[in-house]
């Protein structure tokens, strides 16, 4: 399952070892942190479609595979309360050089953040919340 509700237990999330004839692992751990433009943040609340998030998740890891000669790509997102430190999406890239590793799994990152149906509010020390949107991440496409 790539969305789920349930902690991303990072010790099992990359236990499963690569295949013998890759080289390289890259990986990327979004975590939650306790602030944002100078505000405290208490927790982060993550809502989803989730049909459609699972669909453009599998397109988005057929389309790294398909630009770049990677063995796997493994991603979780979690949805839900998150607390301060824990993950909210973890990604794995298996393959034969570092370079399409590390290449693949910023381009899976980025998708995600991009055009993926996930939505995040920050819950703030003052007790408001806000929706978060990341144009700034709009550098990669499909």
């Amino acid at each position: 399952m790539r969305i789920t509700q349930e902690p991303i237990r990072l010790d099992d999330f990359f236990s499963k070892g690569a295949d013998p004839s890759c080289g390289a692992t890259a990986s990327f751990v979004g975590l939650v942190r306790n602030h944002d433009h100078g505000r405290r943040v208490l927790k982060l609340h993550y809502e989803c479609y989730r049909s459609m998030a699972e669909k453009m998740l599998e397109q988005i890891v057929a389309k790294a595979k398909e630009r770049w000669p990677v063995d796997e790509v493994l991603v979780r997102h979690r949805i839900g309360t998150l607390e301060i430190g824990e993950a909210a999406v973890a990604i794995a890239v298996n393959s034969s050089h570092r370079a399409e590793a590390f290449q693949a799994c910023r381009f899976v990152i980025e998708e995600i953040k991009k055009s993926v149906p996930i939505w995040k509010k920050e819950l703030f020390e003052d007790g408001t919340g806000e929706w978060v949107f990341c144009p700034e991440h709009a550098e990669v496409s499909l």
